[in-house]
């Protein structure tokens, strides 16, 4: 059974920094690819950065090219999500989501990621 649990949301001041982390479980992820999404209240759930398990391409949603950066330890079967120069925009629920289906050639769409955490709230004050 695929787990995906992610922790280190919170409640931060704008400009400051939090570090979320995905601890995957349940299967090998060596040809998947993960990603971070998240979801404010009232909009649709929207791309925010992936990494490949092998190789480590990483791609960024614009919005948050240069302030976030994502990163994996192999070892430790975790996922992270540096997240730097926080706005209030930032604020969302932060989903950790896995491709497997789709592999290493996953991108940036919702559809192409089989199995999803809980999420984690991320709340960013002005």
């Amino acid at each position: 059974q695929v787990r995906l649990v992610e922790s280190g949301g919170g409640l931060v001041q704008a400009g400051g920094s939090l570090r979320l982390s995905c601890a995957a479980s349940g299967r090998t992820f060596t040809r998947s690819t993960m990603g971070w999404f998240r979801q404010a209240p009232g909009k649709e759930r929207e791309f925010v950065a992936r990494i490949t398990w092998s190789g480590g391409s990483t791609y960024y949603a614009d919005s948050v090219k240069g302030r976030f950066t994502i990163s994996k330890d192999n070892a430790k079967n975790t996922v992270y999500l540096q997240m730097s120069s926080l706005k209030p925009e930032d604020t969302a629920i932060y989903y950790c989501a896995a491709a497997v289906a789709a592999g290493w050639g996953a991108s940036y769409r919702v559809s192409e990621y089989d199995y999803w955490g809980q999420g984690t709230q991320v709340t960013v004050s002005s």
